[in-house]
């Protein structure tokens, strides 16, 4: 995993670098990081035309170091303050844009660059906030940005992605202690337990509490990115339907009476290591006392989505069930999902509210969106930006919660379970048809990126 420090906690990293080195040392650290991947986006640096925006100030020090080393190897270089010009002059091939760094607040313009010349932002592109990704209508668009030590929330959220390019972290001597945010890698799936040669079909167990007369598309679709996700055995129930209806014949369908089902649910779960309950589950008053019942009960790990979280009503009420749970939790709302939790949407600090709701209802909770964020009660976080706009499909989020409760069933923790099911969901998505992806086409891409990774 990658660390993302915020603008506060960056500035705690410099300090303690500042004890051992001057900052003029830090300076043409990062001017050299600066210059180095100039160098690679120009290719032919002699005689190139490069601008320089940097700031008359700390902050633009490092552009002016590149500036230098841009210059001694033939490059014809300007260096301007912000705001000097409104646009790059005919002819370059280059702007470095060092006009501000992490602590900007306010607004930036920045300068008009012509069609097909490149931009390099240093740290984070001016004009863009380190730590929400708010930005102003004329920030810099950049084609790569260099940011130094560790990634900062603001390129990864809100407007961020759009503005930073290509990424290159350059450490330049700073060392980062642990994070409390950080970024899901693909590297991050070789956390997923390897099955062992005594391994059996219960030992990654499932149940899949889903669906209601009429929506038999929702349990299928959980059950199936469950079971390619590693998941050995599953039990799948729908109350008030024939197990017959089931149309997944690898998954067992059990028997639930409308109502007073927990118990035979509850028995089932003796032998499941974790429960994925709520795709299609409708909001039935009967449904719902037994859901209830079942995660006062449950020991095991719960993922609850869709008509689960619905169950749940506000934050108040969903604190109460939750908080008698005797085992952990993992909810998955979407945005609207979220507002009906908490009475308002997701703000700007998608982290902050996502780290506060997971503390108030002593859950795990995983935001979706672009960028997936996910909190534990502790405040732990982990964003995930595999996503694509592929899963802008009905039943992409069921196939998601199966997938999280395979995860869990292998032996992960929930945070860890929820970043990397997310992380692998996106990227399965990825590997699938750039249009008409269908919810239904997740599951086999999924196993296609987890048999990619070993031969087990």
């Amino acid at each position: 995993m990658k660390p993302v420090l915020f603008a506060a906690e960056m500035a705690e990293v410099d300090a303690a670098a500042l004890r051992d080195v001057t900052i003029d040392v830090l300076i043409e650290r990062a001017g050299w990081a600066v210059a180095r991947r100039a160098f690679e986006m120009l290719g032919v640096v002699y005689g190139a035309r490069v601008l320089v925006v940097a700031v008359v100030a700390l902050a633009g020090d490092d552009g002016r170091v590149a500036a230098k080393l841009l210059a001694r190897r033939g490059a014809k270089v300007r260096v301007v303050a912000p705001g000097e010009l409104r646009g790059a002059p005919e002819g370059t091939e280059l702007v470095i844009d060092a006009a501000f760094g992490t602590g900007f607040h306010g607004s930036y313009v920045a300068p008009i660059v012509p069609e097909g010349v490149a931009v390099l932002a240093v740290d984070i592109p001016s004009g863009l906030g380190a730590d929400l990704g708010e930005a102003a209508d004329e920030a810099t668009k950049a084609t790569s940005t260099v940011t130094f030590a560790a990634l900062k929330p603001g390129l990864l959220l809100g407007a961020g992605p759009g503005l930073v390019g290509s990424c290159v972290i350059e450490p330049i001597g700073l060392v980062v202690p642990p994070a409390r945010l950080n970024l899901v890698e693909d590297r991050d799936l070789d956390e997923i337990p390897v099955r062992d040669q005594a391994a059996h079909k219960w030992k990654s167990a499932v149940f899949v509490l889903a669906g209601s007369p009429g929506m038999r598309g929702a349990p299928e679709l959980a059950v199936n990115g469950a079971i390619r996700a590693g998941a050995g055995m599953i039990r799948v129930a729908t109350p008030g339907v024939s197990p017959g209806a089931s149309g997944v014949i690898e998954a067992v369908a059990i028997g639930l009476e409308r109502s007073g089902f927990a118990g035979v649910v509850l028995a089932e779960l003796d032998r499941c290591r974790a429960l994925v309950a709520g795709p299609g589950l409708g909001s039935d008053g009967d449904v719902r006392e037994g859901l209830f019942e079942i995660l006062e009960k449950a020991t095991v790990p719960v993922v609850l989505d869709a008509d689960a979280l619905n169950m749940l009503g506000g934050k108040k009420d969903a604190a109460a069930v939750l908080h008698r749970r005797p085992g952990p939790t993992i909810l998955t709302p979407h945005d609207g999902e979220f507002a009906r939790l908490t009475g308002r949407p997701p703000g700007a600090d998608r982290v902050g509210d996502v780290r506060a709701l997971a503390g108030e209802l002593g859950a795990t909770v995983l935001l979706k969106g672009s960028t997936t964020v996910i909190a534990d009660a502790d405040g732990a976080a982990l964003l995930v930006t595999s996503g694509t706009p592929r899963l802008a499909t009905a039943g992409s989020g069921d196939v998601l919660s199966g997938v999280i409760g395979a995860m869990l069933a292998r032996g992960l923790a929930p945070l860890l379970g929820a970043g990397i099911g997310a992380h692998l969901h996106g990227r399965a998505a990825r590997t699938g048809l750039a249009d008409g992806l269908a919810s239904g086409d997740l599951p086999l891409l999924v196993a296609g990126v987890l048999s990619s990774r070993r031969d087990d």
